[in-house]
């Protein structure tokens, strides 16, 4: 993959595109091989299309075709093509049309977008104005796709993967099989893992994104493919309930399609009241359609006072034991499922520092409780981070798991490797 852009080598923006593109191919079995990122420099460009297309079978070329003289894209590969630059009819009219359905007014530049190498042949963009276009060069077909994510997205998903496998019929037969991990830490369960004899063909790979750790196991042929389930299940044992999901990137997007299943039956329902988290937990679950279904209210009570009078928090539990304690959640959690009747409450609070720890209750301690209509389970934990943002994520989803092992039936309290568990109540 070529990446292009001076904001993107700069650093100005974070390029999303990459990350995404390279899952993409991960869970369809294509590995990709090198990432280069380009500035908006004529001969640099050229220099590297060249040079890489004496060693890939493929290369997607990610932005510059848009309408402004930085866009180079198209021109560079005229160069390396050594070739003129030749405007499509067919796109042409396809801007056109755009901006005349659109009632706006079509600025001469934007025809710089339907200039493509004589060779090229063009490559559909259904939802924008920059044409796509792919162009052999000497060993590599080098696709190329505007930069804006939901075009980059659609045009892979609906030009990118056709063109590959017609390309290409004879792939290795490839599976990709993810666990995703919940507090136990990187080295800690490649340890667990390095008596495991890996069958050959696959590869045990790590990927740590906080709050999670995802073990990806990839085999590359038929007899390693064969092995794969098998040996996904040693990988099951050794690490046992630190696995939240085999199926979803994070244990929020678990727990919603969860609460979903379980409500298909019988209606569950859910209230929230989150302190230190700011709504984190909320927030990750209405990321996904659907959890209204489930979610009836979640509350921010953020200080002393709104826990008082949004939750019902006895001014004596917070007097006597404070804000972040067993007996503060428990009290947060019946009271905001008492409100609505709820099935179920879920309730947080900590301190997220850098601020605000003493000797009893240090920055990165958390309090978390689950009430039911009939039980009310609770903990707190030291969580050793310094840092307010990943001790919030880290809240969240430690509240998250506690609902997700709830909702199979499991305890809802469990022990988590680099977290420090003080005090457990069910």
């Amino acid at each position: 993959m070529i990446c292009t852009g001076e904001e993107v080598l700069s650093g100005q923006i974070v390029d999303t595109n990459a990350a995404w593109f390279a899952n993409l191919l991960m869970e369809q079995g294509i590995e990709m091989q090198r990432r280069v990122t380009v500035g908006d420099r004529l001969e640099d460009l050229v220099a590297t299309f060249i040079e890489r297309s004496h060693h890939a079978d493929v290369i997607v070329v990610n932005g510059g075709l848009g309408p402004t003289s930085d866009d180079l894209s198209a021109e560079a590969m005229a160069l390396a093509k050594g070739e003129a630059l030749v405007e499509n009819s067919h796109w042409r009219g396809r801007i056109e049309d755009w901006y005349r359905r659109a009632g706006r007014k079509m600025n001469p530049s934007n025809l710089k977008q339907a200039r493509l190498p004589a060779s090229a042949i063009m490559v559909d963009n259904p939802v924008g104005t920059a044409c796509g276009f792919r162009v052999k060069l000497n060993r590599a077909w080098l696709f190329f796709t505007p930069g804006v994510p939901s075009e980059f997205k659609v045009m892979v998903r609906e030009q990118f993967l056709p063109f590959i496998h017609d390309t290409f019929e004879q792939l290795e037969i490839t599976r990709l099989t993810k666990l995703l991990t919940f507090g136990v830490g990187e080295s800690q369960l490649a340890d667990a893992l390095s008596g495991l004899a890996v069958p050959q063909g696959i590869t045990l790979g790590y990927r740590s994104s906080l709050p999670h750790v995802e073990i990806k196991l990839f085999a590359r042929g038929e007899r390693a493919v064969a092995a794969l389930p098998d040996f996904t299940e040693q990988v099951k044992r050794v690490i046992g309930p630190a696995i939240v999901s085999e199926r979803f990137p994070s244990i929020a997007r678990e727990v919603h399609q969860l609460l979903l299943d379980r409500s298909a039956h019988h209606a569950v329902t859910l209230s929230l009241a989150e302190s230190c988290t700011g709504g984190l937990v909320a927030s990750q679950l209405v990321e996904y359609p659907g959890s209204s279904v489930y979610l009836k209210q979640a509350l921010v009570a953020y200080s002393n006072q709104a826990k008082i009078t949004l939750l019902g928090v006895q001014e004596a539990t917070l007097r006597e034991q404070g804000a972040v304690s067993i007996a503060c959640v428990e009290e947060m959690a019946r009271g905001v499922r008492a409100q609505l009747d709820t099935d179920l409450g879920l309730a947080v609070s900590g301190i997220a520092g850098p601020d605000g720890g003493s000797a009893d209750t240090p920055v990165g301690s958390v309090a978390l409780a689950l009430a039911t209509r009939e039980h009310t389970w609770s903990q707190m934990l030291t969580i050793p981070f310094q840092n307010r943002t990943p001790i919030r994520q880290v809240s969240s989803a430690l509240a998250l798991d506690m609902l997700r092992r709830a909702l199979l039936d499991q305890p809802p309290l469990a022990q988590y490797g680099f977290i420090k568990t003080r005090l457990v109540t069910d």
